[in-house]
């Protein structure tokens, strides 16, 4: 009976979405042969993780030496628990906005690029170096989606069209409105990723606190979010040391920027 339940519940995660951070359990499913909506942090006695050891185990050779008690407590092993639907929520939209933020970069520097080449040709290896970056952020997102499974925005032909008239025409306007419009965009891109940082590093600081297991996929995201986050800074930073807040007229064009660009995000996270 132990094995026939134990075949139908490795069945049925065969079958279901390895979404790897967005469902860590799934990964230590053999760790119990009961189903993961019935999931408790009260400890049991863990059940053979393939039908080999389930046929090979017995009464007298238990499948783990079981801790010392004082150990035990100092040590306890940790939980392996999926997490929770606003979690998954976050995470989905989390990484669906970040992919289309970054194909908007692209293709704005794409657009920027010709006119402002050809004007200031010694902002050639600037334009490049910026938009390699993007272009690698772009292709991060892209990964990520594809391995958990999370479809793109539906907005994505239109945010296409919107990013290459943004960067084409403040090209035109010449080189201090083409970096405003980078000035104003990574200012609302960095905030945006601060805020992602934070509820990542808040949302694995509860994980650690209930004593449950924090997944490798989950870890390497705040690490990638944050190194994104500072090259996006760095172009701020060149932005601003190519004369953006020369540009006419300033306030009026990076405030319509920005708040463009938060309505992008604030869409994109839901559609």
């Amino acid at each position: 009976m132990a094995l026939y339940s134990l075949t139908r519940s490795a069945a049925l995660a065969a079958h279901l979405p390895v979404y790897d951070f967005l469902a860590p359990s799934l990964v230590h499913l053999p760790r119990t042969t009961r189903s993961i909506r019935h999931f408790s942090t009260t400890p049991r006695q863990l059940a053979a993780t393939t039908p080999q050891d389930a046929q090979s185990s017995s009464p007298d050779k238990p499948l783990r030496t079981p801790k010392p008690g004082p150990q035990a407590a100092a040590n306890p092993s940790p939980l392996s628990k999926p997490l929770t639907q606003a979690q998954r929520d976050f995470l989905t939209s989390a990484l669906r906005v970040n992919q289309a933020g970054e194909l908007a970069a692209t293709l704005i520097y794409t657009a920027q690029t010709p006119p402002i080449v050809s004007a200031h040709p010694h902002l050639r290896p600037l334009m490049k170096h910026m938009y390699d970056q993007e272009a690698g952020h772009f292709d991060t997102f892209n990964s990520l989606l594809a391995k958990h499974r999370i479809r793109p925005t539906a907005m994505y032909p239109i945010w296409s069209l919107a990013a290459t008239a943004l960067g084409w025409s403040t090209a035109v306007m010449g080189r201090e409105a083409a970096m405003a419009c980078t000035e104003a965009v990574e200012t609302e891109i960095g905030g945006h990723y601060n805020g992602q940082v934070r509820v990542l590093l808040e949302m694995i600081e509860n994980m650690g606190k209930a004593g449950e297991e924090v997944g490798e996929d989950l870890k390497e995201l705040v690490d990638t979010i944050r190194r994104i986050r500072d090259e996006e800074l760095e172009h701020l930073d060149h932005a601003l040391e190519n004369d953006a807040q020369k540009a006419v007229p300033h306030e009026l064009l990076t405030g319509v920027i920005r708040a463009g660009c938060r309505g992008a995000i604030w869409i994109s996270e839901r559609v």
